[in-house]
């Protein structure tokens, strides 16, 4: 029985240190083409490219950050942290996520001020070095991208490295249109272009993160709806109630819930096969489930003591012992 979800734990460490290693190269190409982007920009007085070497500067923070985040995870738990220091990397998205929005706020800005005052740019040094920044932020996208998908710390740097990527094209663009035209305002004009990218992503990061930090419920699973797949897995179970799911990480959800059974006979298979259908069914393979075999739920009969008798209303019927009558129960805050 896998219960415990320890069967799991070896192919979370190689994941873990296979996206530690991404991490790392991602930061090393990145640190490299930065350096070369903010000379370029330099000589050539390109704002796209100088916009695109600061995208680069914070990807490096951004990877350095959640290279760090990443290593901190997986310090093992302890008695003051009992999750040990897995919602870190969450932080550490959230705070990308803030830079993110800091450098489309100074992008704008100074777009608009060299649409008021334009500043010859050298397209010719801009065009090599803008060409040289898309070939590393192609690489380091390269190495987060799959990572990405499961790991939101990743995500965050990953969307820097994207974000950048795009401030590539935009200088290659801005760096031809000067060469064939002269017209130095579509550097700043593409700038804003990168810009309203960059604040899309940086929205999107920030209320994924700030959703998981408020405890909320992972967005592919109707807690409703599993609850009422539980309480029909076996004619013993005659309702399951009080679903609670969160999120440490994305990957790594926790459920509590109350199930109660015919009688306490048939409690330790129901268990097994509630704690297997969750795994199996729904990913979560760290759940705690309280099996109750009386007539009303001890956590719901505690609340009326502790109101003073009041009636507590719950929903769908909840403390019936027969019928499909699935609830949860409302809890003082």
């Amino acid at each position: 029985m896998s219960d415990c979800g320890h069967d799991h734990s070896i192919d979370r460490l190689a994941q873990h240190k296979a996206d530690g290693g991404r991490l790392l190269a991602a930061l090393a190409v990145i640190v490299v083409f930065m350096v070369l982007e903010v000379i370029g920009g330099l000589l050539s007085g390109s704002l796209a490219l100088l916009a695109d070497a600061a995208h680069m500067m914070t990807d490096a923070f951004a990877l350095a950050l959640a290279a760090t985040a990443h290593r901190m995870s997986a310090r093992p738990a302890n008695g003051r942290l009992h999750f040990g220091y897995r919602r870190i990397q969450v932080i550490a998205a959230f705070v990308n996520g803030i830079a993110l929005v800091a450098l489309m706020a100074w992008i704008v800005y100074e777009a608009v001020r060299r649409s008021i005052q334009p500043v010859e740019v050298a397209w010719a040094p801009m065009l090599v070095i803008a060409a040289l920044g898309l070939a590393a932020n192609g690489v380091a996208f390269r190495l987060l991208h799959n990572a990405g998908d499961h790991n939101i710390n990743i995500k965050g740097a990953m969307l820097h490295v994207a974000s950048d990527l795009l401030g590539s094209i935009a200088a290659i663009a801005a760096a031809v249109t000067i060469w064939l035209t002269g017209w130095t305002r579509i550097d700043p004009i593409l700038s804003v272009f990168v810009a309203a990218l960059i604040a899309r992503s940086a929205v999107k990061l920030l209320k994924e993160t700030t959703h998981i930090l408020l405890e909320g419920a992972p967005a592919h699973i109707d807690a409703k709806r599993m609850e009422n797949e539980l309480a029909d897995l076996s004619p013993d179970i005659e309702n399951v109630h009080s679903v609670k799911i969160w999120q440490l990480t994305p990957d790594q959800l926790r459920l509590t819930l109350h199930a109660r059974v015919k009688n306490s006979a048939v409690s330790e298979e129901a268990l097994e096969l509630l704690k297997r259908t969750l795994d199996e069914r729904y990913g979560i393979r760290e759940s705690t489930i309280q099996i109750e075999t009386c007539t009303h739920c001890p956590d719901h009969a505690a609340l009326e003591t502790r109101s003073g008798g009041a009636t507590v209303h719950s929903l769908h019927g909840h403390g019936h012992s027969h019928g499909p009558t699935h609830g949860t129960v409302a809890t003082a805050q």
